[in-house]
């Protein structure tokens, strides 16, 4: 087997059953959560870091004060609208597969974020960051739900994800002043490279998907584009509603 397809047979994790202590549970299950767990707080810090950084990063790149808002939302367009579709994504061509992609892309799109010249860069720069964690996302979810199989485990697990997720958002705020203050509003995109790069080379080398969780059923097309534009829909309105009113006919 080669080990780009790090997918295990079955009866390769029953094997493990004596050395996990729950019958057919991998072995590598928490060290897998550390990798994964890093991947989320990655995520959840990008989504408030940017915030503090926004009035310098205006100021350098020559933003408008119209367009300000569209660095926030870019982001939350592509990540809310394409978060179905990439946790089909993930079914079709391997949940470990897909987190390791969403890892890199991200890395590379915060580069881009960093390095931004200008306004264009950097609003495509944050759409990128939101397509590739709306990869990553379902990818790690989905990786806890078929490597943690005892039930106990499993709500321990999803546990430890939904504390750093929720604590990520205020660690977020601080690291971001941190940063804007003492290096350079850029240094808040920077961040998530080494976060990245740590996370991927665990999932590499640690994760190993069960071979029977794969769904490789067609991929239903007009689906996919009618969850992905209503999302993006959704998200929009609720993105406008901020700074236009709930009454604006477009909202």
């Amino acid at each position: 087997m080669s080990r780009t397809d790090r997918t295990l047979p079955d009866t390769a994790l029953a094997d493990s059953a004596g050395q996990s202590g729950v019958p057919g549970a991998d072995p590598a299950r928490w060290r897998a959560l550390t990798f994964i767990a890093l991947a989320q707080l990655m995520v959840v810090l990008d989504a408030t870091i940017v915030n503090i950084a926004l009035p310098t990063a205006q100021e350098d790149l020559g933003i408008s004060d119209g367009n300000r808002q569209w660095v926030i939302t870019a982001y939350a367009l592509a990540f809310g609208g394409l978060l179905l579709f990439g946790g089909r994504i993930a079914d079709l061509w391997g949940r470990q597969r897909t987190f390791i992609v969403g890892l890199i892309g991200f890395a590379a799109a915060s580069a881009l974020g960093g390095a931004a010249t200008g306004e264009a860069m950097m609003l495509g720069a944050r759409a990128l960051q939101g397509v590739f964690g709306a990869l990553l996302a379902p990818a790690a979810l989905s990786l806890l739900a078929v490597m943690f199989t005892d039930a106990k485990e499993r709500a321990k697990a999803f546990g430890i994800y939904g504390a750093i997720a929720g604590g990520g958002g205020a660690v977020g705020l601080i690291l971001g002043g941190f940063l804007t203050e003492y290096l350079n509003w850029r240094w808040t995109f920077y961040v998530n490279i080494p976060f990245a790069i740590v996370a991927a080379v665990g999932a590499y080398l640690v994760i190993r998907e069960p071979a029977s969780a794969r769904n490789r059923s067609t991929l239903d097309i007009p689906g996919v584009v009618l969850s992905t534009l209503g999302l993006v829909a959704l998200v929009y309105g609720f993105a406008r509603a901020e700074h236009s009113g709930w009454t604006d006919a477009l909202t």
